[in-house]
């Protein structure tokens, strides 16, 4: 197939998700020639059916538990109803404005974006040569950004079961279930839980460990655990489940065999690399561990080719995607730069949120570093007793043992989401818990929290 002459980029990227359009668009502001391939729709499985239409509904479930903890607060909200097919179109309405606003941003920095599907044909000295649309590209750099899909494992009676769902068409139920059983206490679980225990949905988790959320702190997850089992979720920790019979889920623990019924299943119970299916085998690239291998600076072992994102298998999270897609971008630009692991966050957007940065007690047990833990209730913040009536939550420092550095951050509570940033920005600064006692923080906020329990170490 001939190449046109038009066709020749500095930087072909395939996938449009966080990492793939978010490096398009800092290639294209530094003067880079760029093509984007997306199969499906811009902005992936993040903005079309992850992160945003998730979190979409979150809110507004969050909304209609504050309604019904109106008179918590004074506030008396009589007849008070919600609309499942309404919320449903407004996350509709929002995940439509946001691609539109990932393909505006595409225009003004003049990516030239393909909808379809791309396939690696070879690489020569030419460049990198991509077939997509019956067209061919060729490219001098290479950057894949396939994402990842959602790991159903081999359990009898999954496959071809339409009341087993996943993250993608639970979010297109045209009507509430009355039941719903999750396989899987992880984030995605924890979330969809949320959202339908709100709405008076009875909900029922099987997780094959002794807790949930795997990776955040231990004893919040407890918390948040124990939050919800009050709530009315019913948790079924340690168990395995064996076989799914129409919409009967049968599980293991202790060596007893349960088994329950729900209108709707989800599976959930991680997700996994898409690594073929677009010619990667055609480059020789190398994988580990299921994922993409790559350094430091998001390089494979194949010259001028890049992985960014879920891909990589390493952390699948949308913003490490989109650092991992400047971090390519910078250092074809002339700008060195080398990703870093050691200040991701983690946000469980449950009611209440669930974050966390750095090491938890567990990871830093395991590494062998000698640290110190602080950790406060919230209701040290004045403006979390203003606005969480009745709620709980805390906040947990851990700091090295001998020079006071924060090495860790994990908070349980509204908003925790929004204020995380902070312990990110400490933890990638190096500072100490000195340094952190001298930062001011506006008052009231429930940020103040963060500063309390460093002050709580007493040094």
């Amino acid at each position: 197939m001939t190449i046109n002459t038009e066709m020749k980029y500095d930087l072909a990227i395939i996938g449009a998700g966080p990492g793939g359009y978010v490096a398009a668009e800092r290639a294209g502001a530094k003067g880079l020639k760029v093509v984007l391939f997306e199969k499906k729709e811009l902005g992936g499985v993040c903005l079309n059916e992850g992160c945003i239409p998730t979190k979409t509904l979150l809110y507004s479930a969050k909304i209609y538990d504050s309604a019904k903890s109106g008179s918590k607060y004074g506030v008396e909200a009589n007849d008070l109803s919600f609309s499942f097919s309404k919320m449903m179109a407004r996350k509709n309405k929002v995940v439509k404005k946001l691609v539109g606003g990932v393909g505006m941003k595409m225009k003004q920095f003049k990516v030239d974006v393909v909808n379809e599907a791309a396939m690696i044909k070879k690489r020569s000295a030419d460049g990198i040569e991509i077939e997509a649309g019956g067209k061919a590209y060729v490219a001098a750099n290479l950057m894949i950004c396939t994402g990842s899909e959602a790991f159903v494992p081999p359990i009898p009676g999954v496959q071809d079961n339409d009341d087993v769902l996943t993250n993608r068409e639970i979010l297109q139920l045209k009507e509430q279930p009355k039941s719903l059983v999750i396989i899987g206490g992880g984030v995605i679980g924890m979330e969809f839980a949320s959202i339908f225990n709100s709405l008076g949905t009875k909900v029922t988790i099987i997780e094959m460990l002794d807790e949930i959320l795997t990776g955040m702190d231990k004893g919040q997850s407890a918390m948040l655990r124990q939050i919800y089992a009050k709530k009315g979720i019913e948790f079924n920790l340690s168990s395995k489940v064996t076989k799914v019979d129409g919409t009967k889920v049968s599980f293991e623990k202790d060596r007893k065999t349960t088994e329950i019924e729900g209108d709707k299943i989800l599976m959930s119970v991680g997700r996994k690399p898409v690594t073929t299916g677009f010619g990667l085998e055609n480059l020789g690239v190398e994988l580990f561990k299921g994922g993409i291998k790559v350094d430091e600076k998001m390089r494979t072992n194949i010259p001028n080719v890049y992985a960014a994102g879920d891909v990589t298998g390493f952390s699948l999270l949308a913003h490490t995607a989109s650092r991992e897609g400047e971090v390519v971008v910078n250092n074809l630009t002339g700008r060195p730069d080398k990703m870093r692991y050691n200040a991701i966050p983690a946000v469980v957007y449950t009611n209440p949120e669930i974050s966390g940065v750095g090491l938890t007690e567990e990871s830093a047990k395991a590494k062998g570093i000698d640290y110190k833990i602080a950790e406060l209730p919230m209701a040290y913040a004045g403006r979390f007793v203003a606005e969480n009536e009745g709620g709980s939550g805390s906040c947990k420092v851990l700091v090295g043992a001998k020079y006071g550095e924060v090495l860790g951050v994990h908070m349980i509570g509204n908003p925790s989401s929004e204020m995380i940033y902070g312990a990110c920005m400490a933890i990638e600064a190096e500072m100490t818990l000195k340094e952190m006692e001298e930062v001011v923080f506006p008052h009231p906020t429930v940020s103040e929290i963060f500063k309390e329990t460093v002050f709580s170490f007493g040094h």
